[in-house]
C-alpha cells in the first residue's frame, strides 16, 4: 500500500479540523483511499496560537512545505488571493497536487491554475458549500447532462439573517448583531452580506457547468443590507420566502450569472433551506432537478470536503480541474446584465397624497412595465405611505431606468428598493 505525504499551509480552524479528521478517521480513510495518508508538516503564522490538539510538525516558513521533495500533496487553507495563488503555482511547478478551499482565489485564477497544472491534480470541493459535495456532483455525477440552471443558497451568514428576520419580525441590524455574537458572521461581515462571497462560489460552479471564464466584476452582485420588514411582509402575503440566491441559467447560447435577493415560492424545496444551512438546486437536461443540502461552513464540514479530495487524489483519479478535457460549451457567452429578464418587487416610500400613484404608474408604463400586485402600508407618520408592488416580467435595463426616474419624483422620500422574483 502506498504512502502519501501531505503539507497543510494554514493550520487555522479548517486546517486544524482537517488534521484531526485525518487522525481520528485514519482507518476508514486508509480503507477508502487505498493509501496511508500522513501529514508531514503544517504552516502557521504563529505556532503558539495553534490548536493544541493538533499533533503535527509545524513551521512558519511556507517553503518548508513547497520545497520538501517528500510531500506529495499541498493543502492550501491560508485564504487571500495573490499569495495563495503564488503558493498554488509553486506547488504545481514542483509537481505537487493541490487541494484548496479558497473560493476568492479560484474566482480569479481558476483557469490560470488549470493551464499551469497540465494534468497535475487540483481539487477544490471545500471551496463551495462546505461539506456538500456539489463540485463532484457537477463534475462527475451530472457530467453527461447539459446543465440548464443552478440556484444556490451559498452563504450561511446571509441565510441565518434572512431566516431570523422572517421568523421573528426583527430588523436586519438586530439579526446581524446576533449572527456576530453567535460566530456566524465576522466582525467585518461585508464579504458575506454584500453577496461577494456567494459570487465567488457561483463563478466556480459556473465554470464546471458551462466553461464560462467570468470574474466577480463581470456579473450582477447585490447584497442583503437594505432588506426590511416591509419586504418580509409582502413576501409572506404572497407566499414567498426571501433568500440571497446565486443563479446560473443557460438561455440559448448565453449564460446568466447573478447573485441577489430573490423572492421564491414557499413550496419550492430551496425555499425551505433555513438558518445557517446551504442548499443548491441543479437542473440537468436528462436528470431533471437534483437538490443538495447541508452545512456550508464550519471546520468539520469543510475538513470533510478537503479530505474527500485527498482520497480522490490517493485513488490516482485524475480528471480535468474544471471538468472539461476540451470545452464542448465554448459557444456559450455571458449574458449582458441589462438584458436579464425577471419579475420584480419594488418598495417605495412616498407622500400620501392624490396623484402619487398616477405619477409612478406613468413612469412604469413609459418603461414598458406593468404592475401585477400592489399593497399600501400606512406609516406612523400619516403624511407618508409605503407602497409595495410586483411587476410582470421585464428586464434589468427597463427596471433600472424606471427606478431612477421614480427616485427623482418629488413625492418619493426614500431611494426605491427592488428584489427580483424567481420562478
Amino acid at each position: 500500500m502506498k504512502n502519501i505525504n501531505v503539507g497543510i499551509i494554514g493550520v487555522g480552524v479548517v486546517g486544524s479540523a482537517t488534521a484531526l479528521l485525518i487522525e481520528e478517521n485514519k482507518d476508514i480513510i486508509k480503507a477508502r483511499a487505498g493509501a496511508s495518508i500522513r501529514i508531514k508538516k503544517g504552516v502557521v503564522k504563529d505556532i503558539s496560537r495553534t490548536d493544541k490538539r493538533v499533533k503535527i510538525p509545524l513551521t512558519t516558513n511556507i517553503d518548508d512545505v513547497l520545497e520538501d521533495d517528500e510531500i506529495d500533496v499541498v493543502i492550501e487553507l491560508m485564504g487571500g488571493i495573490d499569495l495563495a495563488y503564488e503558493v498554488a503555482k509553486k506547488a504545481l511547478s514542483n509537481k505537487k497536487a493541490v487541494i484548496t478551499a479558497n473560493k476568492a482565489m479560484l474566482a480569479y485564477h481558476r483557469y490560470d491554475l488549470q493551464k499551469i497544472a497540465n494534468g497535475i491534480p487540483i481539487c477544490f470541493e471545500a471551496s463551495v458549500a462546505g461539506g456538500i459535495p456539489i463540485i463532484k456532483a457537477l463534475r462527475d455525477g451530472l457530467s453527461s447532462n447539459h446543465i440548464l440552471s443552478i440556484r444556490g443558497i451559498l452563504n450561511g451568514t446571509c441565510n441565518y439573517i434572512l431566516t431570523k428576520m422572517s421568523n421573528e419580525s426583527i430588523s436586519f441590524e438586530t439579526c446581524l448583531k446576533e449572527a456576530q455574537n453567535l460566530g456566524y458572521a465576522e466582525a467585518n461581515p461585508s464579504l458575506d452580506i454584500s453577496g461577494m462571497d456567494t459570487a465567488h462560489k457561483l463563478l466556480i460552479l459556473s465554470s464546471i457547468a458551462y466553461g464560462i471564464d467570468a470574474k466577480p466584476e463581470d456579473i450582477l452582485v447585490e447584497g442583503i443590507e437594505s432588506v426590511s420588514q416591509d419586504d418580509i411582509f409582502f413576501a409572506n402575503e404572497f407566499n414567498y420566502t426571501i433568500k440571497l440566491l446565486a443563479i446560473a441559467k443557460k438561455v440559448n447560447d448565453e449564460v446568466e450569472l447573478r447573485v441577489h435577493l430573490a423572492m421564491i415560492d414557499k413550496n419550492e424545496m430551496i425555499s425551505k433551506v433555513s438558518g445557517v444551512m446551504n442548499g443548491i438546486s441543479v437542473i440537468g437536461d436528462k436528470v431533471g432537478e437534483t437538490m443538495y443540502y447541508g452545512a456550508g461552513a464550519g471546520g468539520d464540514a469543510t475538513a470533510s470536503a478537503v479530505v474527500s479530495d485527498l482520497i480522490e487524489i490517493a485513488r490516482s483519479k485524475s480528471s480535468p480541474m474544471l471538468g472539461f478535457k476540451r470545452s464542448l460549451e465554448s459557444g456559450l457567452k455571458l449574458k449582458e446584465i441589462s438584458s436579464i429578464e425577471s419579475r420584480y418587487y419594488i418598495r417605495l416610500k412616498a407622500l400620501d397624497k392624490a396623484g402619487t400613484m398616477a405619477k409612478i404608474t406613468s413612469i412604469l408604463g413609459e418603461c414598458g412595465i406593468s404592475i401585477k400586485m400592489l399593497l399600501q402600508r400606512e406609516s406612523t407618520d400619516k403624511n407618508y405611505a409605503t407602497l409595495l408592488l410586483s411587476t410582470h416580467k421585464s428586464n434589468e435595463a427597463n427596471i433600472k431606468k424606471a427606478l431612477y426616474s421614480i427616485s427623482k419624483l418629488e413625492v418619493i422620500t426614500d431611494k426605491p428598493f427592488m428584489i427580483r422574483i424567481e420562478g
